[in-house]
């Protein structure tokens, strides 16, 4: 029933043939897609001449680069707990997907990125914007689709984003071919639901043993932690990890991306390992016998040198991928099962464990210890040790602009998320914030993505209209999206807000240049522009603040203010994230202020460096 299009216009009598562009936008409704983010151009044209007869049904939001399309995806995506969708066309409109799709690979988020391609007639021939996305995308998404007739579509749709949700989510590609997408075809729709095409949740049922035996350890062991990760989040298993953390007595740490399972206040968390994490909590991953990882992926930035990594401990790893087990870390007890059902399970078969007062009773005496330990650590190495004025800084210190939203946020009413870019920032936001909520982070962590704040935070804020959505961000990282804030005004989004902590630097790299490279600040120094008068030439409202003193005003305006806020905070120059693990480092080699020897003065003066930014120092 496929032909080539006529020019007539679509046919909608039962039966009656569509052309493959509005079988695509009946297949992306009937798999509950409300939100698309993404530019047209030749290869995609055909899927963009339909969508205007769908406008009441799928919001198209029109990004100024597809980078910030693919953010933007991932941020809706992130905030929403459903699939982000976006659009290219083809060669370089799909090349500039490629980022987007590998943070997304590396971040578990789950993204449908759908491009245009060049005629089929044309695949091969080096033919005008034709690249082999599919092949270019293989590494860094779980799956790609290459569609070349009409009739192809609806299937296809349905299997991308089976693929996208099952398992640990991730990104995958649809590239379909213009003529696909011109030609007609009877569409036939997969008789299954949605619901039910989503891939089966692992279970516990032929895991019994198993847990019965890591439950004996959970009741038994002095010095256990429980790990938790993004796939903690994901599962909606904060409830499960908090009964069992309860139960038990057993404390929680969390890596980047799983924070907020618990609120960071709360007795049973003791908040972020790794090569930012807190003194006490990797001390006490060294000191554990039992580490209890739950949904975490063991990334480096958490384990330092990974030979050296909890070396006491009995590990139990649960994870829904089972290539994870055991890359990194070796697991002593490896799990495949979702983070929901497997804590649930290890509730259930715990709890017997400890039903009669004496087993519950030995267990607190042994764990009464054990906290003891780690709350003696956490008092000598708190996070107030790290951050310090000194005669020599300047009147606003990073640490100052996390206290005033710290302060400001706990006065205001209503939901709020924070999305976070890369860099020192980051790892200020990820220390110093007060993390209550699963999801009220929004972060790049695997791929550690300059650029992704800004057009993140346009996905979350359409994604959750009735919540503010704070951006932090470096003036770094800042730079590389900004223009998605013209995005973010053309389509009329008021919820966001921005503070830059400004500090004239691609902050991380120099202090790794000044704590390891002799303070050579080789291309870290930046020259911006003045970020207020950008933000006002974009539409949006500015705000500018150089001391402590008026930094918790600024964000009393920010958040009350109708529409998008950009504030620049400028900050210290050369302040320092702490503690810090350096490269190639263990756990128990934290830093946690800099050597004598990387405080020296720097080879480019103060002053030099003023002149080269267009700032004083």
């Amino acid at each position: 029933m496929s032909g080539t299009q006529s020019g007539a216009d679509d046919r909608d009598e039962a039966g009656a043939p569509w052309t493959g562009a509005k079988i695509l936008c009946e297949a992306l409704i009937r798999e509950g897609v409300e939100v698309l983010f993404g530019i047209p151009g030749g290869a995609i044209m055909p899927f963009y001449h339909a969508l205007g007869d769908y406008h009441d049904q799928l919001r198209h939001v029109l990004c100024r680069h597809e980078q910030g399309a693919g953010h933007a995806a991932e941020g809706y995506a992130a905030a929403s707990g459903r699939v982000g969708v976006c659009i290219s066309t083809s060669g370089p409109g799909a090349t500039n997907l490629v980022t987007p799709l590998a943070n997304a690979y590396m971040d578990g988020t789950p993204v449908i990125a759908i491009t245009g391609q060049v005629a089929s007639p044309l695949l091969g021939t080096d033919a005008f914007q034709e690249t082999d996305i599919l092949g270019i995308t293989m590494p860094i998404t779980k799956h790609g689709i290459q569609v070349t007739r009409p009739e192809e579509i609806p299937a296809a749709v349905r299997e991308a984003f089976r693929i996208a949700t099952s398992g640990r989510p991730g990104p995958v590609v649809l590239d379909i071919t213009k003529d696909a997408q011109q030609a007609f075809a009877v569409p036939v729709w997969p008789e299954e639901a949605p619901e039910a095409a989503a891939a089966e949740e692992a279970g516990p049922s032929d895991l019994g043993t198993t847990f019965d035996q890591v439950a004996k350890l959970l009741a038994v062991s002095a010095r256990p932690l429980i790990l938790a990760g993004h796939g903690v989040i994901q599962a909606g298993a904060t409830a499960e990890l908090r009964a069992l953390a309860e139960m038990t007595g057993i404390p929680v740490i969390t890596t980047l991306l799983g924070k907020g399972v618990l609120p960071e206040d709360d007795p049973l968390c003791q908040g972020m390992a790794g090569m930012h994490g807190w003194v006490h909590v990797n001390r006490a991953i060294q000191a554990a016998d039992l580490l209890l990882n739950v949904g975490s992926r063991f990334d480096d930035r958490v384990t330092g040198k990974a030979a050296t990594f909890a070396p006491n401990a009995t590990i139990v790893h649960i994870d829904i991928e089972p290539a994870e087990l055991g890359k990194i870390v070796r697991a002593d007890i490896g799990i495949v099962a979702d983070a929901r059902l497997a804590l649930a399970e290890l509730v259930a078969r715990t709890r017997p464990l400890l039903s009669h007062g004496e087993a519950e009773e030995g267990l607190e005496r042994r764990l009464e210890t054990w906290r003891r330990e780690i709350e003696a650590l956490r008092l000598r190495h708190g996070r107030g040790r790290m951050y310090r004025a000194t005669p020599r800084t300047s009147p606003l210190m990073p640490h100052d602009v996390y206290s005033a939203f710290n302060a400001v946020a706990a006065r205001k009413a209503g939901p709020f998320r924070v999305v976070t870019d890369v860099g020192q920032h980051q790892m200020w936001a990820a220390q110093l914030l007060e993390w209550r909520e699963p999801g009220m982070q929004i972060t790049s962590g695997g791929a550690g993505t300059m650029g992704f704040s800004v057009p993140a935070a346009l996905g979350a804020a359409i994604a959750r209209p009735d919540e503010t959505i704070w951006v932090i961000c470096g003036d770094g990282g800042f730079q590389m999206t900004s223009q998605e804030l013209m995005t973010l005004v053309q389509e009329g989004v008021r919820n966001v807000r921005i503070a830059i902590i400004d500090n004239g630097y691609l902050g991380m790299v120099r202090q790794w240049q000044q704590l390891f490279e002799e303070r050579r600040y080789s291309e870290t120094p930046l020259m911006n522009p003045d970020f207020a008068l950008l933000a006002r030439a974009y539409g949006a409202h500015a705000i500018r603040v150089n001391r402590a003193a008026e930094a918790e005003a600024a964000f009393h305006a920010a958040w009350d203010h109708d529409g998008l806020v950009v504030v620049d905070f400028r900050v210290e120059r050369e302040a320092n994230v702490f503690p810090i693990v350096p490269q190639g480092g263990a756990l128990d080699d934290m830093w946690t202020e800099a050597p004598a020897a990387a405080t020296v003065t720097a080879a480019i003066s103060p002053e030099a460096v003023g002149a080269t930014t267009g700032r004083s120092a």
